[in-house]
This record gives structure tokens, sequence and C-alpha cells, in this order.
């Protein structure tokens, strides 16, 4: 039996709803608010615990953190790592790097070069000045977080999941590492890829053979 794109919607609804709602609410932001205004309301509201923190938070949209939880998942199940390895590659290593690439954006260093004084920089963090169209963390987030969702046997996980993922994208903010719109776009991007990635795995004969049941700790 084949399973449609609503039936993924259906089961990841706890996530996707509230997550809809994000998104129109970001969008009347961008409509309401310029780039520079929306970067310097973010910007001037920094914490000596929040500039702590904020690294770590990053980090979980970073794609090794994604191979890594792939890598740790083949040890129960070949299927979930292969579908989780695979919406990290289709999501954040062909479509958002082919868009960084395309799109060639400036980072808000390079972009406001003129007014870095009255910037705040989290010390120890590594300031990058292209390719911020759009923020690969996020979609990696994203991604990881829908499919995480998913696979949960209580949906009611899907709300802290996407609370997470939103983390991730307000800290490439708060890092000054990306815009409000590289972060939106990234979060379209990690979910409309991994929705259409989920459902295409589950309509494929081959990953429902037994043997993709397996992994490294479970040969039977």
């Amino acid at each position: 039996m084949n399973i449609g794109i609503k039936a993924v919607l259906y089961k990841v609804r706890f996530f996707f709803i509230p997550y809809l709602i994000l998104i129109a609410a970001c969008l009347i932001i961008k409509l309401t608010y310029t780039r520079e205004e929306i970067y310097f309301a973010v910007n001037a509201r920094n914490w000596s615990w929040a500039d702590a923190i904020a690294p770590y938070i990053t980090d979980i949209g970073d794609g090794l953190t994604t191979i890594l939880l792939a890598a740790v998942l083949a040890l129960f199940s070949y299927r979930k790592a292969f579908i989780l390895a695979g919406s990290y590659l289709a999501s954040s290593t062909i479509v958002a790097q082919a868009l960084k690439y395309a799109f060639a954006a400036p980072r808000p260093k390079l972009y406001f070069h003129n007014q870095l004084l009255k910037i705040h920089f989290v010390t120890g963090t590594d300031q990058l000045s292209f390719h911020s169209f759009p923020s690969g963390h996020t979609v990696t987030a994203f991604s990881t977080a829908i499919l995480l969702t998913y696979w949960c046997k209580n949906q009611f996980w899907g709300l802290p999941l996407l609370l997470l993922a939103v983390l991730v994208g307000y800290s490439r903010m708060y890092l000054s590492q990306h815009f409000f719109e590289d972060v939106t776009a990234g979060s379209v991007i990690g979910v409309v890829i991994t929705v259409i990635w989920i459902w295409w795995t589950a309509n494929r004969k081959f990953l429902k053979s037994p043997k993709w049941d397996r992994g490294l700790l479970k040969k039977k």
C-alpha cells in the first residue's frame, strides 16, 4: 500500500501545523520590517549567558551532528540511517548548497561592513562573509526534526522538536551568521524536501525488505 503526501503530513501534524503558523508570522514580520530593522532588533538583544550557549545550540544544526546520528541509527536500523542520511544529502548538501552558490549572498559581517562597531559579535566565533542564503544549519535542523517527528510513536514530540529547530535557526541570527530571510527560507527547504523524501522512501519496495530492519548490532 502506497503512502501519500497527505498521510505523511498528518503523521507529523503536531510539528507541521505550528510550523505553518510560525511561517505565517515570519512572512508578516518580513512584510512589516526591513532586513536592517530585523537584524539589529535581534542583535541588540544579547546576554552573556546566551553568548555562552548559542554556539552549542547552533552546532545541533551542523552536518556532523546529523551524520553522527545517522551512524548511531545504523547500529539498529539500516533503513532509518539511510533515510536520515538521504534527507541530509538532498536538503542540506544538494539543494541548500546549490542555492548558496547561486545567490552568493553576503553575510551580515560583509553586508554591514561600515557598521561593524554597532554589531555585537559573540567572542570566539568565526564570522563568515559569503554564501548567506539560505542557512544550511537551519535546513539541517528542520529536516532532522521533522524526520524524527515522523518516526516518533508519540507525535506530541513534534512540538519540542520544532522548538529545538527554531532555536537553531535563531542562533544563526544571534551569532550574526545569517539574516532572517536566510533562516526562514532554510526552514522551508528543510521541511519541504524532507516531507517529499519521506513520501518517496515510504513507497520504495526495496526499502521494505526485512534486510533493512537490521543494523550493525541487530543482525536478525
